[in-house]
């Protein structure tokens, strides 16, 4: 390629693997775990319970505490149904941008790391490197959920955990967590001639979107961080499903929702305020009539104090980096309730190419994170 760099020829070879979540990441994990410990990496693979998918935790150095920690995540979002006008799973550059699944959600990381790695092994490291790598970000941080208990052991105490997901190479200090729910709610099938004689499911479930609704309209006037460009908790339906003929009362009606809370507030409460307006739907309703919340996952918010000592060394990694705080979710919320001071830090604009059509990276971006990647390592030789 016109560009010529160690970390463009990883990311070429990333991209290649089309790890969607549905699919299995092992063809990337056995090469990335390959590639590691060509470089002296001690690597252990951390299995998902189905035993399709994997996680890799790797570390180099002295066995102690302290070090950096780098994370991110292998898994790519599908691209059927996206009006793609190059390979989806195939690096293609054009001028200063390269184009592929994955180049900066973010795979563009993961290459600029491991291109790290490969001069870790020659540096006289006085603190420890490690990398963890994760499967099934992206639907819902499920991966590094399943990873913790055995991951916990192994990660030690670092100084910083740097999450690698797209910030435009800026300091992430805050993003919102999330809890996702179905609710079913319940009436009692009949005849539509007779419909006044019976519960309609529909019924129900708009009665609860309504008190949603009016939750939402709480939130908003609650508590908020202006950081955010929604700067309060949000509410969300995204699917609704239900009804068999036209003829007869719907007696079964599902919602998927979702939460994304700020990280000071509460999840539980949001969580209970919910339920609340579900026993309020039924009691509408009477006895006949049911609505059931239960939720199918979620991953927890970040929040770093402005005075947080790892922002000024992120600051000198990245040669001045801003703070900012970001809309979407990350894994860094596991990492920080851990105790670990953790930031989101990486290449790629997920605004203008996350999870779209001809996803694209700026060659600029993946150069000042091979720059950053560059001055971590000088720091870990002290």
């Amino acid at each position: 390629m016109p560009h010529p760099t160690r970390t463009l020829a990883l990311l070429d070879r990333l991209v290649a693997f089309p790890t969607v979540s549905r699919d299995s990441n092992l063809d990337l994990i056995d090469w990335a775990e390959a590639q590691l410990s060509g470089c002296g990496f001690e690597v252990m693979r951390i299995w998902s319970p189905a035993r399709d998918k994997a996680g890799i935790f790797a570390r180099i150095g002295p066995r102690i505490d302290g070090g950096i920690c780098l994370s991110g995540h292998t898994d790519v979002v599908p691209v059927e149904g996206q009006n793609w006008t190059r390979p989806a799973f195939k690096l293609t550059q054009e001028g200063a941008r390269v184009f592929g699944r994955g180049a900066t959600d973010m795979k563009g990381f993961l290459a600029s790391a491991l291109a790290m790695a490969e001069h870790a092994q020659t540096s006289r490291l006085k603190a420890p490197l490690s990398l963890v790598l994760s499967y099934d970000e992206e639907i819902g941080c499920v991966g590094l959920r399943e990873m913790l208990p055995e991951l916990k052991p192994l990660i030690a105490r670092p100084d910083v955990v740097i999450v690698g997901e797209p910030t435009a190479m800026q300091i992430a200090v805050g993003h919102k967590g999330k809890s996702a729910l179905e609710v079913t709610c319940h009436g009692q099938a009949g005849h539509s001639a007779l419909a006044p004689q019976f519960v309609n499911a529909i019924h129900v479930a708009s009665h609860f979107v309504t008190e949603l609704q009016t939750l939402q309209a709480k939130l908003a006037e609650g508590v908020g961080d202006d950081a955010y460009n929604i700067p309060y908790s949000t509410i969300h339906v995204g699917q609704i499903s239900g009804g068999q003929a036209l003829n007869i009362v719907p007696d079964l009606v599902t919602l998927t929702m979702e939460f994304r809370h700020l990280a000071d507030a509460s999840p539980g409460g949001i969580l209970a305020e919910i339920n609340a307006a579900a026993r309020r739907t039924a009691e509408v309703f009477g006895p006949r009539s049911a609505v059931n919340v239960d939720v199918r996952n979620s991953y927890p918010g970040l929040r770093v104090a402005e005075d947080a000592p790892a922002i000024d060394w992120a600051r000198k990694m990245t040669e001045g980096g801003e703070t900012t705080k970001v809309a979407f979710g990350t894994e860094a919320g596991f990492f920080a309730d851990l105790g670990l001071n953790t930031l989101v830090i990486g290449p790629g604009d997920m605004a203008r190419d996350g999870h779209k059509a001809d996803e694209g990276l700026d060659l600029a971006q993946l150069d000042q994170c091979d720059a950053m990647m560059a001055r971590v390592l000088q720091d870990l030789t002290g």
